[in-house]
This record gives structure tokens, C-alpha cells and sequence, in this order.
């Protein structure tokens, strides 16, 4: 009788035999195929679905660990529990060109562990809805007359005050921080409105504010601080190995390792207001970069580890705004055609019937310029292409190699392993009349604007009465939009050198359902210390001991530092 035998594929205990009692023998051959068969085939079956099950298993982990922490970030919108004494504030007024805006932020007491940062959330009202006041104008119209700021900021603070509960405003820190609109006053303006700031508000209001909480800000701090918000709320500085996200190698500034780590690979910015641009990104620490144009810094709170040190460059261009950069291209409209009329004879745009055509301007669109009690007329022609090209001049880029506006040095960017998000203006220029923000494609774009710019005014206003653009879209925003569109896809183009084809421009107003501004960078980088205030951490002995910080301004040139008791 005829026996199959099955012991070469699996272990001894699995060894038998089976033997077809019964069967016709012109059946036992087929009968032996279909058995092993079927026995290898019940085998390759249990591997496959115990490595399925397994990998189900630790990628749902995996999975769940990432949705968790993005949970953490999006589900931020119950109301601040006011009535928590754990619960810490801090306040910080962003005093920019066009108006004032105070953000009120939380966060719970620290975790003590020197690892981790502050957990800072914006504070939500009884609402939820985020605790944010906007007042116009700018400060900065306030240059002739300084006496009347605290006036002017005290609606903001009263804000503030009813909202932050009363037994913590003595604890609570208050930041003014100004931007571009005040960088281009004198100093002896700026100076005059920070002293009526910081003579009359603490008589009014209790506030944590002493001399270093008022000032203005250069370019690069406010790059530096949209950078931090922003890679912040995106949890790049959460430092957890088992994470799938992009990662990069680095050399960690101050480190004694020559030795690169490897790490979540952060995000750099565009932010393009009104007056200014900025960019920053992350660069390794081999890359050679002028000091004025590099941030180092230590997010952490002790000075003695450098897992949170970054080193940013940091560039800002004054005059390079989207609105700054209109009334430049218009500055050289009137004067060139001032010069031409004078030296030809001709009388182009000194009449309504005689329209300097601007190609930067929606078609038929009128608009004027008035200089010196002299007025120009123009008439849109809607061309996106030659606006393009009438503003690349504009860039002031030279012939060397990595620079980028106005001749200012750039270290490589690795457009394979980046990832850029652009704020304010390169959000608007996408999104409130093109309704394409978010994931930014080139080639899209252009003809997105170039169908945009070549539409008739009459039929931009129906459709803008209508209410098919953004709801904070207005009249100012249709009027300049073909030139802005322009004017941001040269600056990121060609000011910025960003191919054409990058793919990793995200243009946003919120991440993770939250505003991000350069506010929440501000307020994360200077409370860093206050994890230490009254909590027992680690320190780089590696024993228990009390640690505190010294948050007194340092001299000029010096950093802030942290000391252990």
C-alpha cells in the first residue's frame, strides 16, 4: 500500500504519513498531488495571514500613535478652564503696519520633563473661540504723536484683562512687539512710542512687563519666531524615534559630537506681508552663512542639552511686501512717465482718454496715481505674462550664484527633501480670489492667474457682488491681485530660485485648524525658560535640583541663560 510522507518543509512533531486505504490504485497519484497540495498550500496560507495579522498589529500602533498626536493638536478648541491654577498665561500684541492684533495664550504647568517643551495653545472664551482682538491702524501712525499709544493699545489690553482671570495677571507676561511698520520710522519715533508704552501701561494694568517686553523686532527675529510657530503646531520638535515622517541628518550647533543626528525634518517659511518678506529654513552647520543672516538658538530649557538647539537662516526684505512692492512699480511708472512725456512731447496717462496701459491691472480696469499734486491715469490690460516681466527688475537679483533678492546670499535648499509653507500674502495671493490654497502647483497657478488678469473688471465685480471669492476678499484685494500674483510667483521663483516644479509648497493660513503667527514662535521662545520656575527638573548633573531662570535682558551680544540652584 502506497504511503505519502511529509516531513522535509515543517518540524519533527509535524512529521506523518498517510496512507489511501481504500482507494483504487489508479487514484493514489492524483490523490498524492492533491494532498500535498493542498497541505502546502494550508501552510503558505498560515504564514501569510500570521504575517498580515502581525503587521496589522504594529502598524495599527504605529497608526495610532501618529493619530493621537494629531488629536493633540486639532482637537485644541475647548473652552480655557480659567478656573484650573495650573493654567498659565501669557499675552503677546503683534503691532504690524496695517494694525494691532493681541493673542492670548495658555498652557498647562510643565511636565518636568527637560525634554518636552511648553504645551502653549492659543486661550479660547467661554465660546471657544480663540481669544484674538484686532484694532486700525498701524502704530505707526501714531509717530507725531506718541502721547496718544497707550490710548490707542488700551482697548487691547482691557481685552486681555477680562479674559485672563485676575488672580494670575501679576504672573502673566506681556509682549508689544513691533514690525515693519514701525522698523521704518526713525529711531527717535520708535523710542518715543515704546516710553509712553512702558510709562502708562503698568499703571494701568498688572501685567508681567518690564523694559525688554516692549521693543521693536528685527526682520530676523520675526523670521526666526514664524519659524518656531510653525514647526511648533506640525510637532517637529517632538523628538520620537519610532515616527514615519520625513527625517534629516544634522549637526547639532554646540554639540562636542562631530557626528550627525538624525531627525524630524523641519519646515521652513515665506511670509510675505504688506512692507516685508521674509524666508527661513534649517541649515546644516557645515553650510558657512554670515552671521547677520543665522539664528542659532536652544528652544529647550536648559542650556546644558542640545536636542532643541536650531541653527536658522533667517533672511527679511524690507520693501518687498506685496503692498511695498506696488507702490515701487507705481513710483516708477509716474516717474517714467513723467520723464518720457517731458523729453518726447507726448501726453500718455495725463488724461483719462490717454491711460497708461498697465499690464499688472485686471483688463479695463481704471486706476490713478497721484504724486506732488500731479496725476497719472491707467487702464488694465490684464497681461500676466508681461507684468512678469516688467516686474523682475524689481528682484534686485545679481549675477552671482546663491543669492536671491537684492543680491542677499542663500544656502542650498534640498528641493528633494524640503518642505516649505508660505504665510500671509502668498496665502491670499492663492486662496481668496483663485480658491487654490494649499498644495501649490506652478503650472496651475499661472493659468489661474493669467485667466484672472485677462477677465474684464465689469465681470470681476459681478462676480466679487455675487460673493464667489473669500468672504475678507475685498475691492482692494480684485484691484491688485493680478499684480500680486505676479509679484509672489517672481519672489519665489526667481527672487527665491524655487523651480518650477517644486512640489512642497504648502500656502496656509491655519495648520491643524489653528492660525499660525509668528506670535506663537514669540511667545514658545521667550517663556522657554519658564518650565524651570518652580518645578524639580533633571539637569544635566543628572541628579534632582531646584532650577529657576534668570529672565532679566542680557547685555548686548549676550544670550539668556539658564542657572541651577
Amino acid at each position: 500500500m502506497g504511503r505519502i510522507g511529509i516531513s522535509c518543509l515543517f518540524p519533527a512533531s509535524w512529521h506523518f504519513s498517510i496512507s489511501p486505504v481504500g482507494c483504487p490504485r489508479i487514484l493514489n497519484t492524483n490523490l498524492r498531488q492533491i494532498i500535498v497540495i493542498s497541505v502546502l498550500a494550508a501552510a503558505v496560507s498560515l504564514l501569510y495571514f500570521s504575517v498580515v495579522i502581525i503587521r496589522n498589529k504594529y502598524g495599527r500602533l504605529s497608526r495610532d500613535k501618529k493619530f493621537q498626536r494629531y488629536l493633540a493638536r486639532v482637537t485644541d478648541i475647548e473652552a480655557t478652564d480659567t478656573n484650573n491654577p495650573n493654567v498659565n498665561y501669557g499675552i503677546v500684541v503683534d503691532c504690524g503696519s496695517s494694525g494691532s492684533r493681541i493673542f492670548v495664550y495658555c498652557w498647562p504647568r510643565h511636565n518636568g520633563n527637560p525634554h518636552d517643551l511648553l504645551d502653549i495653545r492659543q486661550m479660547r472664551d467661554k465660546n471657544r473661540k480663540p481669544v484674538v482682538m484686532k484694532i486700525k491702524p498701524g502704530i505707526s501712525e501714531f509717530a507725531t504723536s506718541p502721547e496718544k499709544v497707550s490710548d490707542y493699545i488700551s482697548p487691547l489690553l482691557n481685552f486681555a484683562a477680562e479674559h485672563v482671570p485676575r488672580a494670575k495677571h501679576k504672573e502673566t507676561p506681556l509682549y508689544i512687539l513691533c514690525t515693519a511698520g514701525m522698523r521704518i520710522l526713525p529711531e527717535s519715533q520708535q523710542k518715543a512710542i515704546l516710553e509712553d508704552l512702558l510709562t502708562d501701561i503698568p499703571v494701568h494694568f498688572d501685567f508681567l512687563f518690564s523694559d525688554s517686553h516692549a521693543e521693536v523686532i528685527s526682520g530676523k527675529q520675526e523670521g526666526v519666531y514664524a519659524w518656531i510657530g510653525i514647526n511648533f503646531v506640525l510637532g517637529r520638535f517632538e523628538h520620537i524615534e519610532d515616527d514615519d515622517e520625513a527625517v534629516v541628518e544634522v549637526n547639532i550647533p554646540g554639540s562636542e559630537s562631530s557626528e550627525a543626528i538624525v531627525r524630524k525634518r523641519t519646515a521652513g517659511i515665506l511670509d510675505m506681508g504688506g512692507v516685508s518678506t521674509q524666508i527661513a529654513y534649517e541649515v546644516p552647520k557645515t553650510e558657512e552663512v554670515a552671521k547677520n543672516l543665522l539664528a542659532e538658538f536652544n528652544l529647550g530649557c536648559d542650556v546644558h542639552q542640545t536636542e532643541h538647539v536650531y541653527r536658522v537662516y533667517v533672511a527679511t526684505f524690507l520693501g518687498f511686501g506685496g503692498n511695498a512692492a506696488r507702490q515701487r512699480y507705481e513710483d516708477r511708472i509716474f516717474a517714467n512717465t513723467i520723464q518720457k512725456n517731458r523729453l518726447l512731447g507726448k501726453q500718455t496717462g495725463l488724461t483719462p482718454d490717454a491711460p497708461y496701459l498697465d499690464p499688472c491691472l485686471p483688463l479695463d480696469i481704471k486706476d490713478e496715481i497721484q504724486q506732488n499734486g500731479q496725476t497719472i491715469y491707467l487702464r488694465g490690460t490684464g497681461d500676466f505674462d508681461l507684468c512678469r516681466e516688467t516686474i523682475q527688475p524689481f528682484m534686485n537679483k545679481t549675477n552671482e550664484t546663491q543669492t536671491s533678492l537684492n543680491g542677499v546670499y542663500q544656502p542650498p535648499i534640498h528641493f528633494q527633501n524640503s518642505e516649505f509653507y508660505g504665510f500671509s500674502e502668498f496665502y491670499y495671493c492663492t486662496e481668496d480670489v483663485l480658491r487654490m490654497g494649499g498644495d501649490y502647483n506652478a503650472a496651475k497657478f499661472t493659468k489661474a492667474a493669467k485667466d484672472y488678469c485677462a477677465t474684464k473688471w465689469s465681470i470681476l465685480r459681478e462676480r466679487f457682488d455675487r460673493g464667489l471669492y473669500a468672504s475678507h476678499a475685498d475691492l482692494h484685494r480684485l484691484k491688485y491681485q493680478c499684480f500680486k500674483s505676479a509679484w509672489m510667483f517672481e519672489v519665489f521663483h526667481r527672487g527665491f530660485s524655487f523651480p518650477v516644479n517644486y512640489k512642497n509648497l504648502k500656502t496656509a493660513l491655519q495648520v491643524y485648524d489653528k492660525e499660525v503667527q509668528w506670535t506663537l514662535g514669540a511667545i514658545l521662545y521667550r517663556t522657554r525658560f519658564l518650565p524651570l520656575r518652580d518645578a524639580m527638573v533633571l539637569c544635566s548633573e543628572g541628579c534632582l535640583k531646584l532650577c529657576f531662570a534668570i529672565w532679566q535682558p542680557p547685555p548686548h551680544g549676550a544670550t539668556e541663560h539658564l542657572q541651577c540652584a
